[in-house]
């Protein structure tokens, strides 16, 4: 496939990233696509996989540009509207206007057409439609052109979701979750939000010294009264630039949740903090496999031993089948080194389970015991250790810095203004 920019100029595929650095999740909206060709149909259904489409009701439909005039004659529109065409381009603006005829103002519309043609492009311009795409193109493009109609730059900004995981209990999941939070907060002096979601037996608290008397599970069992008020109430400082969301750990209740529960403090999260830090249990359940689907990056933590590798290995292969258009996870090692343990090296662990190793945390049981009896970060311990680096690193790479984010669409057509949405 071949984009177009304002000049006509075309631009390689290859200059275009395929998927944006801590894009944004959609909106509950709804769409439907029409669509003329099976491949088509089969594109527009592999979208609905990203995640940044979790909340998104899609459905196809046969029959392409005719086929939605006619269905919406005696239908209401949806959100938004896919429709495919391979009719003439001097066709194409007629056919628009009549959709408009039948279409609610605040419906939008994405074309898909088989010309790529400037000429053409200015047509749609003047049509009012929210995006042209030229055919053939990608799941990853779609998701992109409704992101930038649904989730765009001018709206509010939104923090980026890291989730923590370890590959078997007593890997160090949380302690490597904790102090990378404290890294990012005092390196890019952001404010850094935990959510300690080990609701009975998370280390948060512990971890930061912090015994406050609301946190996570407050939130979560307030339900729909949350907002955002009360959620910011709830928060505890830890210490310049980090916030806390802590677990109760206590045994006096279960915590059952349903697979969406923690969505919606995520989302909130997002709104007040530019940095949130997941720390999840070392569990499998509806809800930690939703959670690590939706957010932005996943870092499992392992130890070098065959049960970490097994169990890694899984976790990668399902966070690949549940995010199929994202990387995939990154890779942390933690306890490298302990005496007189076989171990498998970091290359043949990281190239089995095919994650890239950000880190490898070594062995050092006076100060992380000494940390953690403390209550406090390994910074906070030792500020000159070379630990501290380790951490920066997974930090710096984990928040977006490392590399610049890069748009998901690169040089395509920029948004269009849509009649659609101006009409009476």
């Amino acid at each position: 496939m071949r984009f177009m920019n304002s000049e006509s100029e075309p631009v390689a595929p290859e200059a275009v990233s395929e998927v944006a650095q801590g894009a944004r999740l959609l909106p509950r909206i709804t769409i439907q696509a029409f669509c003329e060709h099976s491949q088509t149909a089969q594109l527009i259904e592999s979208a609905v996989h990203d995640r940044r489409m979790s909340k998104v009701a899609l459905t196809t439909h046969n029959g392409g540009l005719e086929g939605a005039i006619e269905t919406y004659r005696s239908n209401p529109t949806p959100n938004l509207i896919i429709v495919e065409t391979s009719a003439a381009p001097e066709e194409i603006p007629n056919a628009l206007e009549r959709l408009a005829e039948v279409c609610d103002a605040s419906t939008r519309v994405i074309l898909l057409g088989h010309v790529n043609d400037v000429r053409l492009y200015r047509d749609l311009i003047r049509s009012g439609i929210s995006e042209y795409i030229v055919l053939p193109s990608t799941a990853a493009n779609v998701v992109a052109s409704i992101t930038d109609i649904f989730a765009s730059d001018n709206a509010a900004p939104i923090g980026r979701t890291i989730g923590f995981v370890a590959a078997k209990g007593g890997a160090g999941s949380s302690t490597i979750a904790h102090n990378v939070s404290w890294a990012i907060s005092q390196t890019l002096r952001q404010d850094c939000l935990v959510l300690d979601m080990d609701l009975a037996f998370g280390t948060a608290g512990l971890n930061f010294n912090q015994d406050p008397p609301h946190g996570l599970a407050d939130a979560v069992l307030a339900n729909q009264k949350i907002d955002q008020t009360m959620l910011d109430r709830l928060m505890s400082k830890a210490a310049n630039h980090i916030n806390l969301l802590t677990a109760p750990v206590a045994l006096d209740q279960t915590f059952d949740f349903e697979e969406r529960e923690f969505e919606q403090i995520v989302e909130m999260s997002q709104k007040s903090m530019p940095i949130v830090v997941l720390d999840i249990p070392h569990a499998w359940n509806a809800w930690v496999r939703h959670t690590l689907a939706t957010v932005d990056e996943v870092v499992i933590v392992a130890e070098p031993d065959l049960a970490s590798l097994r169990n890694a290995k899984n976790l990668a292969d399902a966070m690949r089948a549940l995010r199929p258009t994202e990387g995939a996870p990154q890779l942390v090692l933690n306890k490298v080194g302990v005496p007189r343990r076989p171990e498998i090296s970091s290359d043949e662990f990281a190239s089995s389970i095919e994650c890239e190793l950000l880190s490898q945390i070594g062995f050092d049981a006076a100060l992380f015991g000494t940390a953690a009896n403390n209550g406090q970060m390994i910074a906070e311990i030792s500020a000159s250790n070379k630990i501290n680096e380790h951490f920066r690193t997974i930090g710096m790479h984990v928040s977006g810095r490392a590399v610049p984010a890069q748009s998901a669409r690169g040089a395509g057509l920029r948004k269009l203004p849509s009649l659609f949405k101006k009409r009476a």
